[in-house]
């Protein structure tokens, strides 16, 4: 069985061009022409931290635009244990599109706000918009080229290179506040599990690069990045860009 996601709905006045993350969004390829009738294709929906989106498994009903927030993407495994495979940031399409079902499940780490679509109206959109087929494909490939890094980060990097990637691309794809401070929206034992270490190594290495003075630790789930460069170094050739 699986259960409805909670989720509240929010008036929101204004035309997407009010949007804080639409050129990172697929709606940035969208012509002139065809924003109305996109955005009257669209709702918008609020998930407190803890709330889910999707269910691995459950029917592919909607597609969303992450505009604020982190998801992550899960996956059970089969003696019951939660395995998360990829977080979504801001500008992120999240959801199953041409598909029944979705194969895995989505869950707010922190308070976020999506643009939702019913899955079926914005697959005919796309369909009679080329230019929205060919964001979608970019996107597509652009998460095959992450999963196949992610692949060979699990397999041949050593522990400092993992830590040190997750957190450039965690710098690169977030927004710190007023004081420099990143939140860090996974615990250390998802973190583990995400980056294939134990809590214990995560936790090590992250006290290792704050003596390093590569990071500061202001909280146990904020950062601030003081010398990416040498995180950079660290994680070696490929690593995110920030």
């Amino acid at each position: 069985m699986y259960l409805r996601s909670v989720v509240r709905k929010n008036a929101v006045a204004g035309p997407c061009a009010g949007c804080a993350v639409r050129e990172r969004t697929i709606c940035a390829s969208v012509p002139d022409s065809g924003r109305a009738d996109l955005a009257a294709l669209r709702r918008i929906e609020t998930l407190r931290a803890g709330e889910t989106l999707a269910w691995e498994g459950a029917d592919s009903s909607i597609v969303a635009n992450l505009c604020k927030g982190v998801l992550k993407r899960s996956l059970m495994l089969a003696d019951g244990r939660e395995q998360v495979v990829g977080l979504a940031y801001p500008g992120a399409m999240v959801g199953r599109l041409f598909g029944r079902t979705c194969d895995h499940s989505l869950t707010a780490l922190t308070d976020a706000v999506l643009c939702v679509f019913a899955r079926a109206p914005f697959e005919r959109f796309a369909a009679a918009h080329p230019a929205i087929e060919h964001a979608l494909l970019m996107r597509a490939l652009d998460d095959l080229s992450r999963a196949e890094r992610s692949m060979v980060m699990l397999a041949r990097l050593s522990a400092p290179q993992k830590v040190a990637t997750f957190l450039l691309d965690l710098a690169g794809r977030s927004a710190p506040d007023a004081g420099g401070q990143i939140a860090i929206p996974l615990s250390r034992q998802q973190l583990g599990d995400l980056l294939g270490l134990s809590i214990e190594t995560v936790s090590r290495k992250l006290r290792d690069f704050a003596r390093a003075g590569y990071i500061a630790l202001p909280g146990y789930r904020s950062l601030v990045v003081r010398d990416a460069c040498a995180l950079a170094t660290v994680a070696g050739p490929g690593a995110p860009a920030r």
